[in-house]
């Protein structure tokens, strides 16, 4: 059996609602990967604690990548830090004053990125940080708007998780839902888009399933069968 890397968002991916509410089919399914020899790593827009806890519950590899590849946990105690929040904080300022109802999501903490609620146009925000050189990362996760360090995504974010355990991107399997996945799609040799994600993302990836988010992940698989051996 060839052993391959599963990046796999949360939000969208493998919840059942917007409240977060876990998949436990896509769950134990992403266990049994684990337990067959495969890893699987969280890749998502939360805090890497938040998907840290997750991996350590569901029993799936113990590292993550949060805050949309800007921050990696390596152990319980053991980040890397990639993007820088200070930043981050100073355009969520400024959008805030230019802009009416932005608004901090109420989120676990976060180590390098701001999190807000999705009540603004996003295209507006941009263009006012832009008007003042403000060089930020600005996303939209389905779950809420992020503002990111530039240069910073998931595919960033991963990289830094395959460079420091020489994972090449043939043995890379990404599964996600919303744009913030895109990046990621492009640092992995096979990539799936779910049923709930829009026709602009499911354009980037490499197999599209029909059914949403658990179900999804679900189906992905088993379209994936023929391909991993044992599964």
């Amino acid at each position: 059996m060839k052993k391959r890397t599963f990046a796999v968002d949360i939000d969208g991916t493998i919840t059942e609602n917007g409240g977060g509410r876990i998949h436990l089919d896509a769950l134990e399914a992403l266990r049994r990967l684990t337990n067959m020899g495969h890893d699987v790593i969280y890749v998502t827009g939360r805090s890497s604690v938040e998907a840290y806890l997750l991996s350590v519950f569901g029993g799936t590899k113990k590292i993550a990548v949060g805050e949309n590849g800007g921050c990696i946990a390596l152990d319980s105690d053991d980040h890397l830090l990639l993007g820088d929040i200070k930043e981050c904080k100073n355009a969520f300022e400024v959008i805030k004053k230019n802009i009416d109802g932005v608004v901090e999501k109420p989120v676990f903490p976060r180590m390098t990125e701001v999190v807000l609620e999705r009540t603004f146009d996003l295209d507006f925000a941009r263009k006012i940080l832009s008007e003042q050189n403000i060089d930020v990362k600005l996303s939209d996760s389905q779950y809420a708007f992020h503002i990111n360090s530039p240069g910073i995504d998931k595919g960033t974010g991963f990289s830094k998780i395959m460079d420091k355990f020489s994972i090449s991107s043939d043995d890379v399997i990404a599964i996600g839902d919303s744009a913030t996945d895109v990046p990621l799609f492009k640092v992995a040799k096979t990539s799936i888009a779910l049923g709930n994600a829009s026709e602009d993302v499911k354009s980037e990836a490499t197999m599209t399933v029909s059914a949403n988010a658990g179900d999804g992940v679900l189906e992905a698989l088993d379209k994936l069968a023929p391909k991993l051996s044992e599964i």
